[in-house]
C-alpha cells in the first residue's frame, strides 16, 4: 500500500499513539454482556505491536438514543483480559480527567477513553470536511497530547467524523494491523482476484449486493455471481419469474424507499448481464413451521422463501472447487430458524473447503465465521458490514481517503518527528 502508511513503515516506541477503533459490538439486553467480541480480538495485533508505546484509545458503542450505547468500562476490561494487560477507562474524552491521565502515561501503559460518540461534534460533524473536522474539540485538545495517530476502525471506514477523519490534517496518520489486512484483502477483491472469481452475493441488503455486482461487472474481472437469499429471490423475481405476493412485498418493506432504484437495477443487471449470474434453480419455503423443498418451476408461492435448494448448491459446488477467487457476503438463508440453516451452512463449508482465495464479506456472514470458529480456515474474513460493501462497490471510502492525504502531508517530516525506519 504505497499510498497509505503502516506499521511496517514507522517505529513507534516511546511514542504517544492514539489508536483509533470501531469495537462496536452486540450486548444482550438484559446484562450488557457481549454477545459476540470478535471485534476486539481482531484489535489484539496491533495492540500488541504496540506493547512499548504510550497508548490511548479511543472508540464508539452504538450510538445516542440506542439501548446499547454505553460507555466503554467493559471494553476496556475485556481488552485487557483478551491481551493479559491492564487498560484503564478514562471517564471522559478530552476533558481535564483525558488531558491529565494521557500527558501521566508511561511506556507500555495503555488507556481507554470514553464512548467517542458522547461527545456532540463527533455526531453533528459527519457531514463537515476534512479541514472542518479538524476544527472539532476532539482535534484541538487530542492532537496536541500525541504523536502519531492509528486506526483499526475499518468497520466506521465508510463515514466521516472528527475521531475518524480529523486527525488526518494535524498529525500522521498509519493504518494499523487490521486496517491494512482489510484494505489489501479487499483491494484482491475489488481489483486483481485470482480467476475464475466467484462472488456469491446473498443476505437481505439486495441494493447493496446489487452495487457489488455491477461493480464487479464493470471492472471486468467477475466470472460468475451466484446470487442466494433475498438478494436471489429479488433476481428471479426481475428476470420473470413470479416468486409470491408475500415475497415480492418482503422485498419492498425491506428496501423501502430504495425499493424503485434497486428494481431497476435488477432489471438492468439480468437484461445486460444476465450471463454472469446463476439464479437459484430450487427454493426451500416455510409451511406451518416445516421446511418444504419446492423447484423455481412451481412458483408462485403463497409461503415465504427462506433458503436456496439442494439443486442449486449443487450448482454452486464445482464452481467453488475450481475457483481462484471467491467472495461471500450476504446469507443464503434465514439460518437463525434452525430448518432453513442448511444453505447458509453448506456455502460456508464450501468457502473453507476450497483452496481459492477466499474473502467473506462483514455483517452476518463475518459473525457466522467467527461463531463457528472457521477464520483460520478463510483467507479474509472482513469486520465490516457496510464499509466492507461500500469498498466492494467501489464507493468513497472517507477514512482510507484520509489515510492517504496524510501520507502525502506528512511523509516528508516523518524523520523529524523520529517515526520512520
Amino acid at each position: 500500500m504505497n499510498d497509505v502508511l503502516t506499521l511496517d513503515d514507522v517505529r513507534l516506541g516511546g511514542k504517544v499513539v492514539l489508536y483509533r477503533v470501531d469495537v462496536n459490538s452486540p450486548l444482550e439486553p438484559s446484562s450488557g454482556a457481549f454477545l459476540d467480541d470478535s471485534r476486539l480480538r481482531a484489535i489484539l495485533p496491533t495492540l500488541k505491536y504496540l506493547q512499548n508505546s504510550k497508548v490511548v484509545i479511543i472508540g464508539h458503542q452504538s450510538r445516542p438514543g440506542k439501548n446499547d450505547f454505553t460507555d466503554m468500562s467493559q471494553h476496556a476490561d475485556r481488552i485487557s483480559r483478551l491481551i493479559g494487560k491492564k487498560i484503564k477507562f478514562i471517564p471522559d474524552i478530552c476533558g481535564d480527567k483525558a488531558i491529565i491521565a494521557i500527558q501521566n502515561l508511561k511506556i507500555g501503559e495503555m488507556l481507554f477513553l470514553d464512548n467517542i460518540r458522547m461527545h456532540d461534534d463527533e455526531n453533528s460533524m459527519k457531514k463537515a470536511s476534512p479541514e472542518k473536522t479538524a476544527s472539532s474539540e476532539i482535534i484541538l485538545k487530542l492532537a496536541p497530547l500525541i504523536d502519531v495517530y492509528v486506526t483499526d476502525a475499518f468497520a466506521a471506514a465508510h463515514r466521516n467524523s472528527p475521531s475518524l477523519t480529523g486527525f488526518s490534517e494535524v498529525v500522521p496518520c498509519i493504518a494499523g494491523r487490521l486496517m491494512a489486512k482489510e484494505i489489501d484483502n479487499l483491494h484482491i477483491a475489488v481489483n486483481d482476484p485470482p480467476r475464475p472469481y466467484i462472488a456469491i452475493l446473498g443476505g437481505t441488503k439486495c441494493d447493496d449486493s446489487l452495487r457489488v455486482a455491477k461493480n464487479l461487472i464493470d471492472k471486468e474481472i467477475i466470472d460468475t455471481i451466484p446470487v442466494v437469499g433475498v438478494v436471489g429471490n429479488m433476481m428471479l423475481w426481475a428476470s420473470g419469474i413470479d416468486i409470491g405476493e408475500g415475497n415480492k412485498s418482503f422485498i419492498r418493506n425491506t428496501l423501502g424507499d430504495a425499493f424503485e432504484e434497486t428494481w431497476d437495477m435488477a432489471v438492468y443487471l439480468y437484461e445486460n448481464h444476465s450471463e454472469f449470474f446463476l439464479l437459484p434453480i430450487d427454493v426451500a419455503v416455510e409451511v406451518n413451521g416445516d421446511r418444504v423443498a419446492m423447484s423455481v418451476e412451481d412458483l408462485p408461492t403463497k409461503n415465504p422463501i427462506y433458503d436456496i435448494g439442494i439443486g442449486t448448491l449443487m450448482q454452486i459446488r464445482p464452481l467453488m472447487i475450481n475457483a481462484g477467487c471467491i467472495l461471500w457476503n450476504g446469507p443464503a438463508s434465514y439460518f437463525e430458524l434452525p430448518g432453513f440453516a442448511f444453505g447458509t451452512i453448506e456455502v460456508l463449508n464450501m468457502c473453507t473447503e476450497s483452496s481459492a482465495v477466499t474473502i467473506v464479506g462483514g455483517g452476518h456472514t463475518s459473525a457466522l465465521v467467527s461463531n463457528r470458529g472457521v477464520v483460520d480456515h478463510v483467507t479474509h474474513n472482513s469486520t465490516g458490514g457496510g464499509a466492507c460493501l461500500t469498498m466492494l462497490s467501489g464507493g468513497f471510502m472517507p477514512v482510507i481517503d484520509s489515510l492517504t492525504r496524510s501520507h502525502k502531508k506528512f511523509l516528508s517530516i516523518l524523520s523529524a518527528l523520529d517515526l520512520d525506519n
